[in-house]
C-alpha cells in the first residue's frame, strides 16, 4: 500500500530484531471505507482477529474512510490497539479511550514502606521487553517515558504505557512509570494516574514545587476520574543543585524514596563517572542522610555495566554500606546479584535478634530501659533492629517463631 498525502500517520516499531510489536501507517480518506493492508508472519492463525481489532479501534473512534497498513510482528492486542490509537489522534481531535479491562492481578495497591531493593527500567515504547519482565521477581518495574524514549516517539509511548498498565501481568512487582520532566511530565499524568499505577518517578528533581505540580495534578485527575489509589513519588536527584536541595524535597507529601542518578548528575559537574565513585561520594552521601532525616527510602544509581558480575556485587555491598536501600536495574541478570546483597546478612541479623530479644526481656519485666551487656540501647536502635527482623521474615532469611530457638541457644 502505497501513502502519498501528506496526511499521514506512522507509529510503532519494525525491523530486524523487532519482536512483539507492530508498525502502523494510516491516512485518512475521503471514501472507500476501512482500507486495511496486514503484513504479519502468523497472520494464519491471528489474521481474522487482527483486522476484527483494526475495525473495532476505528468504529470506536468514528473513522469511516482510512487507508491502514500493520507491519506486525507478534503484537498483543493491547499493543496493537495503542499504536492504532495513538494514530487516530496524529490525524483527529477526539478525547475518547479505547481501553481493555484492567486485570485482576494488576489492582492491587503498594505501601509507602514497601521493600524497594530492585527497579527494573524498561523502555516504555519496547513491549517486548515489558510482556515477561515480572516473571524475574524486580521489587519495581520502571515503564519508562524519559529518557529511554526518543522524543518522536514520546506520544505514541504514552499509549502503550497506559495499556501495559491496565494488561500486562506485573507478577507483584510496583508498578511504576518513569514520566518526563516537569512540565512535560504533568501530560504523562493524564495516562497513568487512571490505571493503578503504583509510584511515579520524577526525573531531573531540583524542588519542592516539581512534586507539589505532580501531586496537585494526581488531584486533578482523581477528582476527574474517581481513582482513589495510593500513588508514591519518587524524585531522582540528577543535578548539583538537586543535591543541594534534596532534603527539603525528601520531606514532600507522598514522596517515599528518594534516587540518585549519577550520569546525569557527573555530567552536570563536568566530570566522568568512575568506578570508585569519588566524584559522587558527596552527592551520594548528601541524599542518604537527606532520606534518613526524612524517614524515607533512599535510592541507589543503576550499574550500567550488565556483563559484570563482580563489579556489580561490590558496588551493592559499598552503596549498602553508604546507608542505600536499593537501586536501579538495566537488565534481568542484575536482580539477583542486587536482592542478595542488599539483604541483611547473618552477622546483620544475629545483631538485631540480639536486640529485640533485650528490648522484649525489658518489657517482660515491666523495664524502662533497655541493655544489652553493658550498653544501653535507645528506640530507634530497636525500631531499627526490628524492622530488620521483619524484612529477614519476610526475605525467608528468618523463621516467623526465632526467639524460642534464640533462647533455647543462650
Amino acid at each position: 500500500m502505497e501513502f502519498t498525502s501528506d496526511n499521514v500517520a506512522a507509529v510503532g516499531n519494525k525491523g530486524k530484531g523487532i519482536r512483539s510489536d507492530c508498525f502502523v501507517t494510516m491516512e485518512l480518506a475521503e471514501s472507500g471505507g476501512i482500507q486495511l493492508e496486514l503484513m504479519s508472519k502468523v497472520e494464519s492463525m491471528y489474521g481474522a482477529s487482527i483486522r476484527e481489532l483494526v475495525n473495532e479501534v476505528m468504529d470506536f473512534f468514528d473513522v469511516k474512510n482510512t487507508r491502514i497498513l500493520v507491519e506486525d510482528s507478534g503484537a498483543l492486542p493491547l499493543v496493537l490497539a495503542a499504536r492504532l490509537e495513538a494514530a487516530v489522534k496524529l490525524l483527529v481531535k477526539t478525547e475518547k479511550e479505547f481501553l481493555f479491562p484492567i486485570l485482576p492481578e494488576n489492582t492491587y495497591s503498594t505501601t509507602r514502606d514497601r521493600n524497594r531493593f530492585s527497579r527494573l527500567y524498561l523502555p516504555g515504547n519496547t513491549p517486548s521487553l515489558a510482556i515477561n519482565a515480572g516473571v524475574h521477581k524486580p521489587d519495581g518495574i520502571i515503564l519508562d517515558l524519559e529518557d529511554a524514549v526518543a522524543p518522536a516517539k514520546k506520544f505514541e509511548a504514552s499509549f502503550l504505557v497506559r495499556n501495559s498498565l491496565r494488561g500486562i501481568d506485573f507478577y507483584g512487582a510496583e508498578r511504576m512509570v518513569r514520566i518526563n520532566q516537569v512540565p512535560r511530565g504533568l501530560q504523562d499524568l493524564d495516562f497513568i494516574v487512571p490505571h493503578n499505577v503504583n509510584l511515579i518517578l520524577l526525573p531531573k528533581c531540583e524542588n519542592t514545587d516539581q512534586v507539589r505540580q505532580v501531586n496537585e495534578k494526581i488531584a486533578l485527575i482523581r477528582t476527574k476520574t474517581g481513582a482513589s489509589q495510593p500513588i508514591w513519588i519518587m524524585p531522582i536527584i540528577e543535578s548539583a543543585l538537586g543535591v543541594l536541595r534534596s532534603f527539603e524535597i525528601a520531606q514532600c507529601e507522598n514522596v517515599v524514596a528518594m534516587a540518585i542518578g549519577l550520569e546525569d548528575y557527573t555530567a552536570d559537574l563536568g566530570t566522568k563517572r568512575t568506578a570508585e565513585g569519588t566524584e559522587s561520594f558527596f552527592a551520594r552521601s548528601m541524599v542518604v542522610n537527606a532520606c534518613k532525616a526524612a524517614g524515607i527510602q533512599a535510592i541507589d544509581s543503576v550499574f550500567s555495566d550488565v556483563g559484570d558480575m563482580e563489579g556489580l556485587k561490590q558496588n551493592v555491598i559499598n552503596s549498602k554500606a553508604l546507608g542505600f536501600d536499593g537501586m536501579g536495574c538495566i537488565h534481568p541478570r542484575q536482580i539477583r546479584v542486587i536482592h542478595e546483597f542488599y539483604a541483611p546478612d547473618e552477622v546483620e541479623i544475629d545483631k538485631a535478634k540480639k536486640i529485640v530479644n533485650a528490648f522484649m526481656e525489658a518489657a517482660e519485666k515491666g523495664l524502662g530501659v533497655v541493655s544489652l551487656g553493658t550498653k544501653m540501647i535507645d528506640p530507634p536502635v530497636v525500631k531499627r533492629a526490628q524492622k530488620l527482623i521483619d524484612l529477614a521474615i519476610a526475605l525467608g532469611k528468618l523463621k516467623a517463631g526465632w526467639r524460642e530457638e534464640f533462647l533455647a541457644q543462650i
